[in-house]
């Protein structure tokens, strides 16, 4: 069982939580979070989900997701979700989301790293994951055009890309 806090419109914690898969009352929302890993070749670490999720079962999605549980943090979330799905440890130091994108229910935090990862090294937990590989920008688009992907807007894909190599968003502008 899954306890997540809830917050208000702004963000501030209720001090009330809920039970995964109980419904939302109006004004309550949680935290998600979802997390890219790319690599020097400008590709994104992507899974596939599991045959039996409920949620998009057998397509392939960004690195991980999930919710934020009972008194953690989002950038907490973002290093348990890692290792849970994939068996890949990084450090919280000064971990912020790249994005955050309001929902009916919630916030989700989108966490852009670098990181070299061999895919041999990756632990897949089975209820969550049943495949990883690495690909390109392309790639993700095709899969996402042919129906294998979790259906993001199309012009997400690229703004990830793009969002990955912006450490400061208006130093670019100025130029």
């Amino acid at each position: 069982m899954e306890i997540w806090d809830i917050y208000d419109n702004n963000r501030q914690k209720t001090n009330r939580t809920m039970v995964r898969g109980t419904p939302f009352k109006t004004g309550d929302y949680i935290t998600v979070i979802h997390g890219c890993i790319f690599n020097h070749k400008n590709e994104m670490l992507i899974q596939q989900r599991q045959s039996t999720k409920n949620g998009w079962p057998n397509l392939w999605d960004v690195t991980v997701g999930g919710s934020a549980i009972h008194n953690e943090t989002s950038s907490e979330a973002f290093v348990r979700e890692l290792y849970e799905e994939l068996g890949i440890t990084i450090e919280n130091n000064n971990l912020r989301p790249h994005i955050t994108i309001n929902f009916e229910n919630g916030f989700d935090d989108f966490y852009l790293i670098d990181q070299e990862v061999n895919l041999e090294d990756i632990k897949l937990q089975y209820e969550e994951v049943q495949a990883v590989k690495w690909a390109t920008q392309e790639e993700i688009l095709e899969l996402l055009e042919n129906n294998k992907f979790v259906p993001y807007q199309t012009h997400f894909i690229p703004f990830l890309f793009v969002l990955r190599n912006q450490k400061n968003i208006f130093e670019t502008l100025k130029k």
